[in-house]
């Protein structure tokens, strides 16, 4: 099953205006998406992005409605694409980062070493190339830096060094045969986590170019916000929270004033975060254990003078 992560919370900090238009970054499989329509009105707008084809076969047989635009790309792309339906700002942005159940818990899709299935991870399963074509290509210090940057794995060189040894003699195809490379190489297990978590998560991550996305509409969707207009980002890992939490503070941080000003340095910012690091409460991680690990942030347009 799949469950919409602090559902309500991120909805709530939207403040969808009935008449607002609306945006979701990562419709996946439209809880989120679901109910803002249920707050806009007969002249609110939603449009959602979605990379993953099943994803938008999914949306295109379970949601009819009028106010709803479906958009097959990434959110990276979210302004050019806005403007080609003649959209120039919107009231509010949505996303919902990182992998979703259904990706998951699809053994084909090969996002996860619980299943034997063929080395894919691709969000958007039609085009780009697969896990298994950049593991059997890259150079063993491209290999080593991903590993390193995007999982934090500690034993990168090593794994590297490894990959592109057994590769020689057999190309990677599945994820089992992955996973068992990795846990060759790693001398010790973490309690509760297998030892390749962490290649899995830095190789999903480069295959989709998800920090790179991230970045893209972190630069853009911001100058789209109308007054009062808000971005809510919801992330599963610390560099994806990493850069949403920079991006934020360098939104709202102005030139230091003189200390004789007596005004505010909020006076003289754009935007303004209106909430930090909000987290899943017990409830909902008894119910949905992946919420344990997402961070919420909300940024608003707070003047639009400079726009």
């Amino acid at each position: 099953m799949h469950y919409s992560v602090l559902l309500n919370e991120s909805i709530d900090l939207l403040q969808i205006k009935s008449d607002g238009v609306y945006v979701d970054g990562t419709f996946g499989r439209g809880g989120h998406s679901r109910e803002i329509l249920k707050r806009l009105g007969s002249n609110g707008r939603l449009i959602a992005f979605d990379k993953d084809p099943e994803a938008l076969a999914y949306a295109m047989r379970t949601i009819n409605d009028s106010r709803f635009t479906l958009i097959h790309a990434s959110f990276a792309e979210l302004k050019n694409k806005l403007a080609e339906i003649s959209i120039d700002s919107v009231d509010g942005v949505l996303l919902d980062l990182g992998v979703s159940s259904p990706q998951l818990d699809t053994p084909e899709r090969g996002f996860s070493f619980r299943f034997d299935a063929p080395l894919d991870m691709r969000m958007d399963n039609s085009q780009g190339m697969s896990a298994a074509q950049w593991l059997n290509s890259a150079e063993e210090v491209e290999l080593a830096d991903v590993f390193w940057r995007y999982g934090e794995e500690k034993f990168s060189r090593r794994i590297a060094k490894e990959i592109v040894k057994k590769r020689n003699i057999q190309q990677l195809e599945t994820t089992t045969q992955l996973a068992e490379l990795v846990a060759s190489v790693i001398p010790y297990r973490e309690k509760g986590q297998h030892p390749a978590t962490r290649v899995f998560q830095a190789t999903r991550i480069q295959v989709n170019n998800e920090l790179g996305d991230l970045e893209q509409i972190l630069a853009d969707a911001p100058k789209l916000l109308n007054l009062a207009g808000r971005m809510v980002v919801i992330s599963f890992h610390s560099l994806e929270d990493r850069i949403v939490k920079t991006s934020f503070a360098d939104y709202t941080s102005v030139n230091k004033l003189p200390k004789w000003v007596m005004v505010s340095e909020e006076d003289f910012s754009d935007y303004k975060v209106i909430a930090k690091k909000v987290k899943a409460g017990n409830n909902e991680i008894t119910e949905n254990s992946r919420s344990r690990s997402a961070i919420m942030r909300a940024l608003e347009r707070t003047n639009v003078k400079n726009n």
